[in-house]
């Protein structure tokens, strides 16, 4: 058993965490730029809690511009043992109505302006998306949920989309056919960049709004979804102090062994890799360069 730090990456209008004890910024500065703001850190319910706001303070970062290395650099660097995503999302299916959180357990990647890994030429690294997030820590979101009576839904695919436009109909009806539950713009790079970085990640999609496919619906319209959102932030902040109260202060590895994932990932061997690529990775992959 090792001390738990929890970070939690605020989405679409989750901007700070009011409950957090004894909260204070930090500025970390990182070798991939900026991060998207200041972190917050303070406790909850006894468990050290770690939250960056991801579109920065008063939403000032639209999703591709978001610097997602640089913010789980930051995470990684306060110490975050465990990384819970907060985002909205959209609808792909009549029974997840706006409102319901949906803990997603799989990924399509349709984003194509991102850089997508903290590896490259120098150090090469292949890690497996196989299973994208950390059960253990989807199980925990999804029973506070329950214990909230926040509806909510166990397992789903999350399509994330370029943006910031939102989908034509016929992208819409795409998705679906795909079998696609829910479409959002940010969980993509950061499932994988979060785990280049050995962190276990889990997503808890909140529902705004159905989409366009929907025959009875109109297009998306940010003044609804605005609506919604200000529901689902209240339910997000409820959801964050029941995890941090389940889940406690101390934590045991992450059953898909996502803490050492690196040592079956990395290709380069030590006698080849770029000393300035293997400076540059000190926090992300430090515990693998200590061993390897």
């Amino acid at each position: 058993m090792t001390k738990r730090i929890l970070g939690i990456i605020g989405g679409s209008g989750v901007y700070q965490m009011d409950a957090l004890d004894g909260a204070e910024r930090l500025s970390v500065d990182t070798p991939w730029g900026e991060p998207s703001d200041q972190l917050v850190r303070g406790r909850l319910d006894g468990v050290d809690v770690v939250f960056l706001a991801r579109h920065g303070e008063g939403h000032r970062i639209p999703p591709s511009d978001v610097n997602y290395r640089a913010n789980i650099h930051a995470l990684k660097s306060a110490g975050v043992t465990d990384l819970l995503s907060l985002s909205a999302c959209g609808s792909f299916r009549e029974d997840l109505s706006p409102g319901t959180f949906v803990i997603i357990d799989q990924f399509i990647d349709r984003t194509t302006n991102r850089d997508k890994s903290f590896f490259g030429p120098g150090f090469v690294a292949h890690v497996s998306m196989a299973q994208p997030v950390c059960s253990a820590l989807g199980d925990a979101a999804a029973a506070a949920c329950k214990t909230l009576e926040i509806p909510n839904v166990r397992g789903g695919t999350y399509l994330a989309m370029e943006g910031p436009q939102f989908s034509s109909l016929a992208e819409s009806n795409l998705y679906r056919s795909w079998g696609c539950d829910v479409i959002g713009m940010t969980n993509m790079p950061e499932a994988k960049l979060a785990r280049e970085a050995e962190i276990p990640y889990a997503t808890v999609a909140m529902v705004t709004d159905y989409d366009c496919w929907r025959q009875n619906e109109g297009p998306v319209e940010v003044s609804k979804v605005l609506e919604i959102m200000r529901q689902n932030t209240a339910n997000g902040a409820r959801l964050v102090a029941e995890l941090a109260r389940q889940l406690g202060a101390e934590r045991s590895p992450s059953p898909l062994g996502i803490e050492t994932c690196l040592d079956y990932a990395v290709i380069t061997s030590p006698a080849s890799r770029d000393p300035k690529m293997c400076e540059k990775l000190s926090v992300i992959a430090g515990r693998f360069l200590q061993q390897h």
